[in-house]
């Protein structure tokens, strides 16, 4: 069996990976223009993009695996109807890690504090009477808007330093024993983002969550709630978030998750304003480049899941994790 592996997070971690196949398995990494000539005699393809034309170099595909959970860049369609897609996770704990750090750098003021000194000013109550002392995040009001693996991982690290909970989930519910004090579907939304100190954004995107945050949602989170989105940028309303920074409707923002994303990553770094509107200018957002689950602890697990998976299909045992096209 070949196995074409077309996705550069997985190069760290290459001798892992290979330990982990089957000695029969044949790896092979892309590289240069010619990579894709290469693809002609894979059985499995590992990446997160799928196109037509790929499936039509691929004359001997069973498996497209993605390595991460979003499978919207596989063209399904193109594919045949033995061709399998499977996705993996292990992105949580350091989602949640990014979560915790936000929460703590945008609620306490540090990244307002961190510009400030940088020109010289020392913002701090200390030596400003006009600004308040921050609070903790004990007691703080976490409020979830889908409260999958990132939402739950995120809330157990949360918890612990005492803060509250509640969330808003596609069904309205949760597991039991979670410890939030309440769980409601998208007509409870302007509930929680009310009741928010905190709103921490993790839903899928769909037809139905695209623009789920907007003015509304955003004025009743308040100036002093803070937002976190680390699911899609389009959950939120790109005008409204803006809007709601620049005139400090809100508190502050950490985005990962944006509206624009470069074409292709040719792995000397790329350029792509992420909004057509001027975050960067605000002095109240945390920007980072999609990067809150890039961690080497993530692509370990994600290495594991795909090498497992390959030697399930080698066996033809069951696989884990596969997408049907309705679910990508």
């Amino acid at each position: 069996m070949k196995v074409f592996v077309g996705d550069r997070n997985l190069v760290p971690h290459r001798r892992r990976f290979e330990a982990a196949l089957p000695p029969e398995v044949k790896v092979i990494w892309a590289s240069g223009d010619n990579s894709m000539d290469r693809l002609r005699d894979a059985q499995v393809f590992v990446g997160g993009r799928f196109t037509a034309e790929m499936a039509a170099i691929a004359e001997k595909l069973r498996l497209v695996h993605v390595a991460g959970a979003g499978t919207d860049r596989v063209d399904f369609e193109a594919l045949g109807a033995d061709v399998l897609v499977a996705n993996t996770f292990h992105h949580e704990r350091s989602i949640a890690e990014f979560v915790l750090a936000a929460a703590i750098m945008l609620r306490r003021g540090l990244l307002k504090q961190d510009r400030a000194l940088r020109s010289g000013v020392w913002a701090s109550s200390v030596y400003d009477d006009t600004i308040a002392q921050p609070p903790t995040l004990h007691g703080a009001r976490i409020g979830f808007v889908g409260f999958g693996h990132i939402g739950q991982q995120s809330w157990k690290m949360l918890s612990a330093l005492g803060c509250e909970g509640a969330a808003v989930t596609g069904s309205g519910r949760v597991g039991d024993g979670t410890g939030l004090a309440w769980a409601g579907d998208v007509s409870r939304l302007d509930e929680l983002a009310r009741e928010s100190d905190v709103l921490v954004v993790s839903a899928p995107l769909t037809s139905e969550t695209a623009g789920m945050i907007g003015r509304n949602q955003l004025s009743a989170l308040g100036p002093d709630g803070v937002l976190i989105n680390v699911g899609r940028g389009p959950l939120v309303d790109e005008n409204a978030l803006y809007d709601a920074l620049l005139t400090s409707r809100i508190g502050a923002a950490a985005i990962d998750v944006w509206y624009h994303y470069p074409d292709t990553a040719n792995g000397a770094g790329a350029v792509c304003v992420p909004s057509e509107l001027p975050f960067a200018e605000l002095p109240n957002v945390l920007m980072t480049p999609h990067a809150s689950g890039v961690t080497a602890d993530t692509f370990k697990g994600r290495s594991d899941d795909i090498a497992a998976n390959i030697g399930r299909l080698l066996r033809n045992e069951p696989l884990r994790n596969v997408v049907s096209p309705s679910g990508s």
